[in-house]
């Protein structure tokens, strides 16, 4: 990847700026859209839909002023914080599947991935997959062409992207495990890992996750019911019916009928198919096109960025919305076995709106200190001087 070093600072600056316009619409269509999916789900303390769109404005303001602290900071301040912040989010992770602390994370629709802390829930995998990437882009920064090698280059990663999965894997979320998985397996091979490597460990992971499937028998039963078709399995059938009777412009805002008991979480697990029936082809066409745009400004930053470190880290960031963004729309339109995955920035779930805000915010920093010189604690390369 080559750097910008014959551009003027002020020519680098308009990915920043679209990108945050992207992002800030996304998360508004949101919130709208979060509203009409849930306009006949009743809350706990009884308020019907609008409870679920305050929660997430609550999410994007504090969001929002989170991202704008950290795209005004330095990225590279994150290189020797990594091994904290993953450790940190490792004890997250291990506090949810710990048998004495139900108190504060109590098991919710069968999985324990929530930290209850007073009227917060955080969703510690979330931070965990924030961590990764961090984590990842500091090792191949300082691995450099070691990444190339098997024992010296790829056993680190594998040890901690395995373990941190274990983990995830325990309370139980096996997508996010996978999720975790390949977003940092894409920031290694940014690095220049052998193909060769991730083919041969590919086959080894898909054996494990066969494994896993027969295990757990409702993991079985996903896989058949996606193979029988959508028939199998009646969420699936009612989201694609959700997304083929909105026709060119939807049904209207807040009249759809699929969200009456018929696909579960609309607003969150299957909001793709909301806007499919809400807003149409044209609200479909808009979404797609607005996380092609992201992901095109993020690679752009990427390649663009001052050091290895940035690069890598610009690569994570854009790879973990735009995979997540396109897995949640092909379990919509039954491409594949349901993962329970949120559409970034646009699903309800606060934990997940916070930490992808943040990552924009990061994103938003490398970009901004394109053309601009390292701190004398770091080299242009993100290597000590």
């Amino acid at each position: 990847m080559s750097g910008p070093a014959l551009r003027h600072p002020g020519e680098l600056r308009w990915e920043t700026r679209l990108l945050a316009v992207v992002t800030a619409t996304l998360v508004v269509f949101g919130i709208a859209t979060i509203y009409g999916a849930s306009g006949l789900v009743p809350s706990g303390h009884g308020v019907v839909g609008s409870s679920y769109s305050l929660s997430q404005l609550i999410g994007a303001l504090v969001g929002g002023l989170l991202m704008a602290l950290v795209a005004r900071l330095d990225y590279r301040l994150l290189r020797p914080l990594a091994w904290p912040i993953m450790l940190g989010s490792l004890l997250l992770v291990v506090v949810t599947i710990l048998p004495f602390t139900h108190s504060i994370a109590p098991r919710i629709n069968g999985a324990r991935r929530w930290i209850r802390l007073g009227p917060v829930m955080l969703q510690a995998s979330e931070v965990a997959r924030l961590a990764v990437i961090i984590w990842c882009a500091m090792l191949a920064t300082k691995k450099g062409d070691q990444v190339r090698e098997f024992k010296r280059g790829m056993v680190p990663f594998l040890v901690m992207l395995g373990f941190t999965s274990l983990l995830v894997l325990m309370q139980p979320n096996m997508s996010m495990a996978v999720l975790i998985t390949l977003v940092g397996g894409i920031v290694v091979f940014a690095a220049g890992a052998k193909i060769g490597h991730f083919l041969l460990l590919g086959v080894g992971g898909l054996i494990g996750a066969l494994q896993l499937i027969q295990v757990a028998g409702y993991r079985a039963d996903r896989i058949n019911k996606f193979l029988n078709g959508a028939e199998g399995m009646s969420q699936i059938h009612q989201s694609l019916v959700g997304v083929g009777s909105g026709g060119l412009f939807g049904v209207g805002f807040g009249q759809g009928q699929q969200k009456m008991g018929f696909v579960p979480y609309a607003y969150s697990d299957f909001i793709f198919s909301a806007i499919g029936e809400e807003w149409g082809f044209v609200g479909v066409t808009m979404i797609v096109v607005l996380f092609g745009i992201f992901c095109w400004l993020g690679f752009r930053i990427a390649r663009t960025a001052e050091d290895s470190f940035g690069q890598y880290l610009a690569t994570g960031l854009t790879a973990a919305v735009g995979v997540t963004a396109l897995m949640h729309m092909a379990v919509s339109l039954n491409l594949m076995p349901t993962t329970g995955l949120t559409l970034p920035f646009v699903s309800h779930g606060r934990s997940s709106l916070v930490m992808s805000l943040i990552g924009v915010g990061i994103l938003i920093s490398i970009g901004r200190q394109r053309g601009r010189p390292a701190p004398r604690s770091a080299a242009p390369d993100g290597s000590s001087r």
